[in-house]
């Protein structure tokens, strides 16, 4: 939960997204989602489908891309791109393709980084979001793009354009933190920001068969190498292991043989 200059005071409902089960409570209410990552868009969406009027805080820059591209996974046609193709390229493919099927998306408060999509994933660990139907619902002005917060009153948010919104209630899509240091009594793995000390690619192993997976801040892919390199860890473990018991069990066998 962040903390926001007044928003102690605002008096309304204050929930962050992992406590948000459906729209249907906030049908009729007008509704800030601070946040603009994929539970931000997909909140804000849901509060739509339900009758709620949201506004988004979009606070910086964020790459914006279609879900599908031609029929095919933007995600999977990312990946085989970059088989053949340098990280750089693909990125100005991507933003190409997803200007021909989203448009100008600046003029609604949508602002691209200047880093491709890829390589600012791999840099600053700072995720794309794929359109599921929220993008429709920004342009019609069913929800509402705003810049960030300066502070809350009661019963409405002050933002730092100057603008001030009368709200119901405010959604908090604004992230997760790791607590792993908070029930794991270990301080050579893991640094206090709860993540492994060691970087990507790196930070899977631990001391006496501790293992992470998907700290990596990579998404699905960071976690695919993770697990792939400790599954393959944990068979060489297993192989010496079993290869060590096997020469135990042959010496002493040998030996009980000599003493009769």
């Amino acid at each position: 939960m962040p903390d926001i200059e007044g928003l102690n005071e605002f008096g309304g409902d204050v929930i962050h997204a992992c406590s948000y089960k459906s729209g249907e409570k906030f049908r009729g209410k007008k509704v800030l989602v601070v946040g603009y990552g994929y539970s931000g868009m997909e909140i804000s969406l849901d509060l739509c489908n339900h009758n709620a009027s949201p506004s988004m805080v979009v606070r910086s820059t964020v790459h914006f891309l279609p879900r599908e591209i031609f029929g095919k996974s933007t995600f999977e046609l990312a990946v085989m791109l970059m088989r053949w193709l340098p990280i750089w390229l693909v990125d100005k493919l991507l933003l190409l393709l997803a200007w021909i099927l989203l448009g100008n998306i600046q003029k609604y408060g949508l602002k691209r980084p200047s880093m491709g999509p890829l390589q600012i994933k791999n840099t600053v660990e700072k995720t794309r979001v794929l359109d599921i139907g929220t993008l429709k619902k920004i342009r019609s002005g069913d929800i509402k793009v705003v810049p960030g917060i300066k502070r809350f009153s009661r019963g409405q948010v002050e933002l730092v354009n100057g603008e001030t919104l009368d709200i119901d209630a405010v959604v908090l899509a604004t992230g997760y933190r790791s607590n792993v240091r908070s029930w794991l009594q270990e301080g050579e793995f893991f640094s206090k920001n709860g993540f492994p000390k060691a970087p990507f690619p790196n930070g899977w192993k631990g001391n006496a068969g501790l293992y992470a997976v998907g700290f990596s801040r990579r998404g699905l892919f960071g976690a695919s190498c993770d697990a792939m390199r400790i599954a393959q860890d944990i068979g060489k473990v297993w192989k010496d292991e079993t290869k060590e018991q096997k020469k135990r069990t042959t010496a002493c066998h040998r030996r009980c043989i000599s003493q009769f």
